[in-house]
């Protein structure tokens, strides 16, 4: 086909070759503005995962002081702000799967504030079920990737991811002082602001970095499927293994491979998993 012959076939349709012209320049300028825009995310995360780690510290709760930190987080968000949870009286949200469960915690350094917790459920027996087991077992309709597919001492579910709405940037206006930086009688820096919407990214880093070290190779999730579309952004993949049910919110049942989770990050965030890799384990 002659080169000419693209534009008479066009304008057979009903549009000029000057109309041509146009669509071609605007899908082009779309398209460069699209990659243009994710190379400015994509540098800006690397920037904010580097300086991540300088700003928060992430840890296993182990002392009883440190776990009643990681339940009140919990019920605050759980309980009080998104009331899908009943109240408790001390305002520590426990449940019985807690005692088989590694608790990680996001702490601010300076301030000493909690940014976040969420705890890597496991199973050592038929005995002890995984949350999703015991109340969505019937949301998981894609069979191979059924839990009881899996030996019980290599699977383990990411549960009761909190952060706290003074850590959650979409919160900032309503707090005092927000507009300099000031919360919780702290002055935190723009650089360290930009960093919260990366708390609960850092958080399942370290529910993965937990998952990696205990050999817990299959990971199940119940999330909202719009959060598992947005981390595709860092490189890690969900696989959706069932329907949207109405579980603390409206969630469904994903499942990711541990090591799988690990190869496929994008390079800036690979960086902030070995940190927090590190931070968990003092190696």
């Amino acid at each position: 086909m002659r080169p000419n012959s693209i534009f008479f076939d066009v304008g057979l349709n009903g549009l000029s070759l000057r109309g041509s012209f146009k669509k071609f320049k605007q899908e082009n300028l779309k398209k460069m503005s699209t990659a243009i825009e994710n190379y400015k995310k994509a540098r800006e995360a690397k920037e904010l995962t580097a300086h991540f780690c300088q700003f928060f510290n992430a840890s296993i709760a182990k002392s009883a002081s440190e776990l009643d930190k990681c339940f009140r987080i919990r019920h605050e968000v759980y309980c009080e702000e998104m009331g899908y949870l009943p109240l408790c009286d001390d305002k520590l949200e426990r449940t019985h799967v807690d005692e088989h469960s590694l608790h990680c915690t996001i702490q601010h350094k300076l301030s000493k504030h909690f940014a976040g917790t969420v705890r890597l459920v496991y199973t050592q027996s038929e005995d002890q079920k995984l949350p999703v087991e015991q109340f969505c077992i019937n949301s998981i309709t894609d069979t191979a990737f059924h839990p009881s597919n899996f030996p019980r001492e290599e699977i383990c579910e990411i549960s009761r991811l909190a952060v706290p709405a003074s850590f959650r940037r979409r919160k900032m206006d309503k707090f005092k002082n927000a507009a300099t930086g000031g919360i919780n009688e702290y002055e935190y820096s723009e650089e360290e602001l930009r960093c919260f919407p990366f708390v609960a990214i850092g958080l399942y880093l370290a529910a993965g970095a937990a998952a990696l070290r205990t050999n817990r190779s299959h990971v199940f999730v119940m999330m909202e499927p719009r959060l598992a579309r947005n981390m595709q952004f860092v490189g890690i993949s969900f696989k959706q293994i069932g329907e949207t049910v109405n579980y603390h919110g409206k969630r469904a049942p994903y499942y990711i491979n541990a090591h799988d989770f690990k190869r496929e990050l994008k390079s800036a965030f690979k960086n902030m998993l070995g940190n927090i890799d590190q931070q968990l384990y003092h190696d």
